[in-house]
């Protein structure tokens, strides 16, 4: 594929799906919310009421627990945005993760296969996510959301470590990002709607609804608004090396997840008029034990990787001061593992030009990013991508000891 096309489509489809993503949260969120605020009607068959203000309107919504009496003449139906949502992600999944896989996606370290397998791999871990997930609903477990909820997420953690041997830990996060997306969507396509249409086709017909179809879409919203933040998170943590680049990213994937588990469950609480703090304190808890544990493996990782540094590799130890490493030693290692990317002209196929616009052409330009190497490629090793010039951790304490000592000339 052409490398302007394919960058193209990229910002095309990106775009495409941060939209529907934000209609498809933005509803979820919202009738969450109105569940949790409906009082008794005050007057006709409705289950349920709320008034609120917008916009300098104000709105009288209603809801019927299973059915009204009759069928109205416009009824609205909340399908698209999740639809698109997931059409638009499994295309950026192809276009960057399947297309791209030398890239982002296989680690020759973990296991050196072809584009074609790694890809078949990621589908089958789709498939099997949602069939998974969709026979714990079906199972004894669904009388217990509590219950079922923790099954599915020990199931994910599984998955995320399982994943994490095969594939880069980039490539892992996106594929439990995918899966937990694909089973929200199931439950939209499989479920939901089709019990919403068996509804409405009993009314249509004269006849009374089941009220257990309506009880089962209503379980799977629930537990599509709890999966909500996780996915979100996993949607932005390319951004965030220091997550997926950990010594044990699953392990980060799931501190993390459960963070956001709990802080949309602070916000349900809250909806409901309950007592928020025991949520907002295991939210809180969870965040700190997330970061402090990312912060306490790197500050062992560097000590690891200082003291592994073999002097036969040319690192000398690191000692503030002394001169040990310079940058005639280091120029090599950039020629040979960045510049690939990170040139004016790329020779790496896959970028028509440096990514982020960084060019790594001297000893300025590269001490000048020093934090950031030293977070993707000493701390957390994700750069190179997918290690594909066979980066050793030799190289890297080089280059991290030559930061340490202020990036000498």
């Amino acid at each position: 594929m052409d490398i302007h096309l394919a960058e193209w489509l990229n910002l095309a489809i990106r775009w495409l799906h941060l939209t529907a993503g934000i209609a498809w949260i933005g509803s979820s969120f919202y009738f969450v919310w109105l569940d949790n605020h409906l009082t008794p009607p005050k007057r006709g068959d409705a289950s349920g009421e709320v008034w609120s203000v917008h916009g300098g309107g104000f709105y009288h919504k209603q809801k019927y627990q299973v059915a009204p009496a009759e069928m109205p003449d416009d009824l609205h139906w909340f399908k698209w945005e999740a639809y698109f949502t997931w059409i638009s992600g499994f295309s950026l999944l192809v276009l960057v993760y399947y297309i791209g896989a030398r890239s982002f996606l296989i680690d020759p370290a973990k296991w050196d296969t072809s584009p074609e397998e790694a890809m078949g791999v990621g589908l089958a871990a789709l498939a099997v996510g949602w069939v998974t997930y969709d026979q714990l609903c079906r199972s004894r477990l669904a009388k217990d959301n509590r219950l079922l909820g923790l099954a599915w997420f020990a199931i994910l953690v599984l998955a995320a470590y399982l994943l994490n041997q095969i594939f880069s830990a980039r490539g892992a996060y996106i594929h439990i990002g995918a899966i937990i997306g694909s089973a929200m969507v199931g439950n939209v396509f499989f479920v939901i709607i089709p019990n919403q249409r068996k509804v409405v086709d009993a009314l249509t017909a004269g006849r009374e609804p089941n009220p257990e179809l309506g009880k089962a879409a209503k379980q799977r919203s629930l537990h599509n608004n709890y999966m909500t933040l996780p996915v979100l998170f996993i949607m932005i943590s390319n951004h965030y090396p220091m997550t997926y680049g950990a010594e044990r990213p699953w392990l980060v994937l799931a501190l993390l997840g459960a963070t956001g588990v709990a802080v949309r469950h602070v916000f349900n609480i809250r909806h409901r008029s309950g007592d928020p703090l025991p949520a907002i304190a295991l939210a809180a808890g969870l965040g700190l034990v997330s970061v402090s544990y990312v912060a306490l493996e790197k500050a062992d990782g560097g000590e690891a990787a200082a003291a592994t540094a073999s002097p036969g590799a040319g690192v000398a130890p690191a000692s503030a001061g002394e001169g040990n490493v310079n940058w005639a030693q280091i120029e090599p290692l950039v020629a040979r593992h960045c510049s690939s990317c990170h040139s004016a002209r790329p020779t790496n196929p896959a970028f028509a030009a440096p990514p982020m616009n960084i060019v790594f052409d001297s000893r300025e330009h590269f001490a000048a990013l020093a934090p950031r190497i030293k977070a993707v490629a000493v701390d957390t090793e994700v750069m190179p991508l997918g290690n594909t010039t066979g980066m050793t951790k030799a190289e890297r304490a080089q280059i991290g000891t030559w930061l340490a000592e202020g990036a000498r000339q």
